[in-house]
């Protein structure tokens, strides 16, 4: 497995999820046209075909392992679209969580 292939793929992946949740919540929420929120499914939607181009086969792995990019790119994704200022323990939980991402991806296999 290519690990910059696997990390542009996460990257791509958040953007695509996390800008399509909140282009909905942007609809829903705060009142935005509802274009946003069709714009939001669609990105959403793209978000899976990106995932399924991982190079690791096991979806339950991959899938387990975006959830910590998912938490770190939400962080950041409030910090950049809407003034939210993390704490100490976001930033400590976001690198747990990306911590994981590293072991469950990345570590070693035997027979790999």
């Amino acid at each position: 497995m290519t690990f910059a292939k696997s990390a542009i793929l996460f990257v791509l992946a958040a953007v695509a999820e996390i800008g399509g949740a909140w282009l909905v919540w942007q609809a829903v929420r705060e009142d935005r046209a509802w274009w946003f929120a069709g714009l939001g499914v669609m990105a959403l939607g793209l978000y899976g075909f990106i995932a399924a181009q991982q190079p690791d086969a096991n979806f339950g792995r991959v899938l387990a392992a975006y959830g910590g990019v998912f938490i770190a790119g939400s962080l950041a994704w409030a910090m950049l679209l809407d003034g939210f200022q993390p704490d100490r323990w976001d930033y400590i939980g976001a690198g747990i969580a990306l911590a994981g991402v590293a072991v469950i991806m990345y570590a070693p296999r035997s027979g790999s």
